[in-house]
């Protein structure tokens, strides 16, 4: 699988950051995008230590002309991940008789950037690659992004969050089912709790937490296996896929039990590995 250059949405922090860390060295050039100037300088000094050219874009995924300018100036990508995310729940209403809402402003700005970002990155990456000649494998290059057990359950504490990720989950193995014959391979991660800044405040038991380290090396297997769906912790997605199989009275009855996440972006702290 041809690695030689890559672009990592989401890159200051968390899975971002482990991607690029990972792949960096002297023969792989990587661009890296994040919003967090802070957090993207300090992943680009780290990969450059390790050899890498690195090319930064501070700026938002949620900007089509920016990202399209981003993407385009790569110039040729072999691996493209798109990681930019956030995450958040619902409040609880004032009194008794109020339901727990999440804020208008919430839910806009997380389809901005967990939706929106995704096709913001992906659609340029797919007019750039398609334009490369085809790899010794007979691929043009890979494009990922970053779903969620989330996206296949219905869970009333965090819907705006359910909502972006089953949709970024469709979007991408739909699409990619019309440009598997061109070379362009498209993938989706469903995978459970990783240890990322996203859920460092998270006080509550988080079954399957996986580390970014261990997160890492499932996506690149399954994208090494041409997978278009790489699903981790399986019986946690399977458990999942079961209960949104139940009548949604009887699932709401147990989701109604279990605890939100801290709204908003967690703050950036380095990841256990």
């Amino acid at each position: 699988m041809k690695q030689d250059s890559l672009l990592i949405t989401g890159a200051a922090s968390g899975l971002g950051r482990a991607l690029a860390l990972t792949h960096a060295n002297r023969d792989v050039t990587l661009h890296l995008i994040d919003c967090n100037g802070t957090g993207l300088a300090d992943t680009a000094a780290r990969s450059e230590a390790l050899g890498s050219r690195v090319v930064t874009h501070t700026l938002d995924v949620a900007s089509v002309s920016a990202m399209r300018e981003a993407v385009t100036s790569a110039g040729q990508l072999d691996l493209v991940f798109a990681c930019a995310g956030i995450t958040g729940g619902t409040r609880p209403g004032p009194d008794g008789d109020t339901a727990p809402t999440e804020p208008e402003a919430q839910i806009r700005r997380m389809i901005a950037t967990n939706l929106d970002g995704v096709i913001n990155t992906v659609l340029p990456a797919i007019d750039l690659i398609r334009a490369q000649p085809r790899a010794a494998d007979g691929k043009r290059g890979r494009i990922c992004a970053i779903s969620s057990v989330a996206g296949v359950v219905s869970f009333p504490g965090t819907p705006t969050y359910c909502a972006t990720k089953a949709a970024v989950d469709r979007f991408m193995i739909a699409t990619g089912g019309n440009l598997k014959r061109e070379g362009v391979l498209l993938s989706s991660v469903v995978c459970a709790f990783l240890n990322t800044p996203m859920v460092a405040t998270n006080d509550f038991p988080m079954p399957g937490l996986t580390q970014t380290c261990d997160a890492v090396e499932k996506i690149m297997k399954g994208l090494a296996r041409n997978k278009r769906r790489i699903v981790f912790p399986k019986w946690i997605v399977a458990g999942s896929r079961f209960m949104d199989l139940l009548p949604v009275g009887l699932a709401e009855s147990y989701y109604t039990t279990q605890p939100i996440g801290a709204a908003g972006t967690m703050p950036v702290t380095d990841d256990a590995c």
